[in-house]
């Protein structure tokens, strides 16, 4: 099977991107990444309504990418920070490789107002692309996408 004999109808990417391909969902994980975790401090940060940050984290949330932490502080009611899970914390690879895409073709001329950095040496990490089975970093040319277990043919008739 060829990719355009290929079905797309369960496609993980896509499958991906109607969790997290909403600018807020992914600047609401970006932040997490970065240890925010109480909605007033999301609400300012990232700059959302409350409508829109409460309907967000709930999607967030019931996805399983982040999950509910309740807290106290005296005098009030209990509230919830928001955490990123395991599955939420597996997007880091992606939330890095698109803060290099943007850093090279959609940041201020001056460059990136904010830098990711390995803790212990200080210097920037790079999200790559590498082989499973250790031939390296791989270029574009160089891989290829083939039809994968849950693969089935496009319905041509249907569409």
């Amino acid at each position: 099977m060829t990719w355009l004999e290929t079905s797309t109808d369960n496609c993980t990417l896509q499958r991906t991107l109607d969790l997290v391909g909403e600018k807020w969902s992914l600047l609401v994980v970006r932040d997490a990444m970065n240890g925010v975790r109480r909605f007033d401090d999301f609400r300012r940060h990232v700059g959302l309504s409350e409508s829109v940050l409460a309907d967000r984290l709930r999607k967030l949330v019931a996805a399983g990418i982040m999950r509910t932490v309740p807290y106290n502080e005296p005098g009030s009611r209990t509230r919830h920070e928001y955490r990123l899970t395991r599955k939420g914390w597996e997007l880091w690879p992606a939330v890095i490789a698109l803060k290099q895409w943007g850093d090279r073709h959609a940041a201020d001329p001056e460059g990136s107002p904010l830098e990711v950095v390995h803790g212990e040496c200080g210097e920037p990490v790079e999200a790559v692309v590498v082989c499973t089975a250790g031939h390296g970093t791989l270029a574009p040319p160089q891989a290829r996408t083939r039809p994968g277990p849950a693969a089935h043919p496009l319905d041509l008739a249907g569409r």
